[in-house]
Parts: C-alpha cells; structure tokens; sequence
C-alpha cells in the first residue's frame, strides 16, 4: 500500500473501527467476519471484495533454547506448534470469517463490489517491485524463484485457496 502511496497505520483490531472513524485512517484490509465482529461494518459503506488481507502467524524459537527445555516442555511446543495445530486454529477462523462477506452484503446501504479485470491487472502490476525484490532475496538462499512461486500456486490450487 506504502507504494500506492498509502501510509501504513498499525493499530490493534479493535481499535480500527476508532482509528477510521476519526479520520486517522481511509481504508483498512480486514477479514469480512471481523469488520462486523469489531463495528466496523458501522463506519464504512463501500467494500472491495478483493484478497488483499492475510495473517500470518509464526512462533519461532532458538534450536539451542528449544534443546535447553524439558522433555514435559518440548512436548507441549511440539503438540502445538505444527501442521495440525495451525489447522485446529485457522480452520474455525476460516468458517467465521468466510460468511462475513454475506453478512456484509445484507447490511443496508453497503457496497461490496469486485474489481474490473482492468483494475485487477493494475493492482497486480503494482505487485511487481515486491515480487522482484522477493525473487532476488529467494536467489540469494540458492532457490529458483520462479519453482519455488509454482510450487507455492500448486499448493494453493489443491486447496481451493489460489485467488485470482
């Protein structure tokens, strides 16, 4: 977005419905359950329905800390810092976020709308310089980028989860 010329406001989520209600901030990527869960839904009319959110979430720990712990210790870190955790996570995030879009749609006076395919290939155009710069740092580790992208889109594919 700092590239499109936005500023980037950090703010925790329940403080974004203040933040653009006050003027701070224009705009806001969020999920669509949680712009009604937070009020959101209450100081905006006009929704983009395009992919531009994501979260991530990462718990990293040192080899030489996590060898320092308990074998009690390791087996909670172990039990809940992998594959299946993250899905006891995000998948009952993804069921409650994913209807919020419909939820949207039936408040009156909002506008939900989809970008023209005009304005899709601007919005990934404007992509460009962070992909490049994404390439070189994947270059610099020995990967190809190029296999490393395809690899990334199959994955994607297989679950119904590569967006436009």
């Amino acid at each position: 977005m700092t590239q499109l010329g936005g500023t980037n406001v950090q703010s925790s989520a329940p403080e974004v419905r203040d933040i653009i209600e006050r003027g701070v901030a224009d705009a806001v990527t969020f999920p669509w359950g949680s712009l009604v869960l937070f009020g959101i839904d209450k100081v905006t009319k006009y929704h983009m329905d395009a992919p531009l959110y994501v979260t991530t979430f990462a718990f990293v720990i040192n080899k030489d800390k996590y060898n320092q712990m308990s074998d009690r210790q390791k087996k909670a870190v172990d039990d809940n810092c992998n594959t299946e955790a993250a899905g006891r996570v995000g998948e009952p995030w993804g069921k409650f976020e994913t209807p919020g879009v419909d939820k949207i749609k039936a408040l009156p006076d909002h506008e939900v709308y989809k970008l023209a395919p005009e304005q899709l290939v601007l919005w990934k155009k404007a992509s460009d310089p962070l992909v490049k710069t994404w390439a070189e740092a994947v270059k610099k580790t020995g990967v190809d980028p190029d296999a490393a992208m395809t690899e990334l889109r199959t994955a994607l594919a297989k679950y119904n989860a590569l967006t436009q």
